[in-house]
């Protein structure tokens, strides 16, 4: 397969009263045409940041300091910010992960369509419009040609997310980047809307980026996985492999951690769960080593004062940790 796209060594700081920290230090990452990569991690990982720097979209007090994106080859950082703005939308498209946020509380849902299709395709404004009531009813809204004209507030969450899904393929994207795209939504809308994407990337052999802290969602919907802990990745592998032959300890404990049908007699009978101990480190206040040495019920000496570094252990299988990496050697 074509690598549509390949990150290397990105790194994203940000300066603030307290210093500067380190929200994506060192990731490597590549992905195919019509691949779905996942990011998976606890809140606070760097997951959206790894996001908004592929988009060159970070807040006004980040930089990416270091690293390449290659998309089709091209250095997305190396581009002037007009060319960069042609590629958004048209090229690379994003799906925040709140909607309500996203979207303009005083624009109908029609005008915003229309603006980001006029805005890439210069195509008349009437034109525009009536490509956007064909979006809306390819992204399953019902009475599309009536919805255009309703406001967002007046739209379920449900509905509000097919909507930015309207406005991200638009262009026909070869990427599209979905942040958290079924945060607050119930379990058969969030089927829902995981299945419209799936279908729109078949139908448009188009990449996607998923971004979730939910594994159940990882083990439907996506073929690539990358878990990231504290701004980095800690292991990468085909989603069969990591659900079956997990290497990282952090990897194991997010498994783990998932809502479980078995019940602790203890606990009367109740349904259990597993928790990781402890948080994510702050990003001002990393700990030395392997930062999630302080949480890793295996963690040894080596492990609180080297960093270990990201390795293939098996075939398209990677991970940074020193005991996984001796074991399986």
């Amino acid at each position: 397969m074509q690598t549509l796209l390949e990150i290397k060594n990105l790194k994203t700081v940000f300066s603030t009263a307290r210093g500067v920290i380190k929200a994506v230090d060192g990731v490597s990452l590549i992905l195919n045409n019509g691949e779905t990569l996942g990011i998976v991690g606890e809140s606070g990982c760097g997951k959206t940041m790894l996001a908004l720097s592929v988009m060159r979209l970070i807040p006004a007090n980040g930089q990416i300091a270091e690293g390449e994106i290659l998309f089709n080859g091209q250095d997305l950082l190396s581009l002037p910010e007009d060319e960069m703005r042609e590629k958004r939308g048209r090229d690379i498209a994003m799906i925040f992960q709140e909607p309500m946020t996203s979207l303009n509380p005083v624009l109908r849902i029609g005008e915003q369509i229309a603006e980001a299709i006029r805005l890439h395709q210069h195509v008349p404004a009437k034109e525009a419009l009536s490509l956007s009531v064909r979006l809306l009813g390819e992204v399953g809204i019902p009475e599309p040609d009536r919805r255009v004209k309703d406001y967002p507030h007046q739209l379920s969450g449900g509905m509000r997310q097919r909507v930015m899904i309207a406005m991200a393929m638009s262009c026909r994207p070869q990427l599209l980047l979905a942040d958290e795209p079924t945060t607050a939504l119930d379990v058969t809308i969030q089927a829902q809307i995981l299945n419209l994407i799936s279908d729109l990337k078949e139908k448009n052999n188009m990449a996607v980026i998923l971004i979730t802290h939910d594994l159940g969602i990882v083990a439907e919907a996506v073929q690539k996985v990358a878990v990231m802990y504290a701004g980095k990745v800690v292991e990468t592998s085909d989603v069969v492999k990591l659900f079956t032959r997990p290497l990282h300890p952090y990897t194991l404990g997010l498994i783990e951690s998932r809502p479980s049908r078995c019940t602790d007699a203890k606990a009367g009978g109740a349904a259990y769960l597993k928790t990781i101990p402890g948080t994510v480190p702050s990003l001002y206040d990393l700990p030395p080593g392997c930062r999630f040495s302080e949480r890793c019920e295996l963690a040894e000496d080596e492990c609180r004062v080297r960093e270990p570094e990201l390795m293939e252990i098996e075939k398209g299988h990677f991970v940074s940790c020193f005991i996984s990496q001796r074991i399986v050697k």
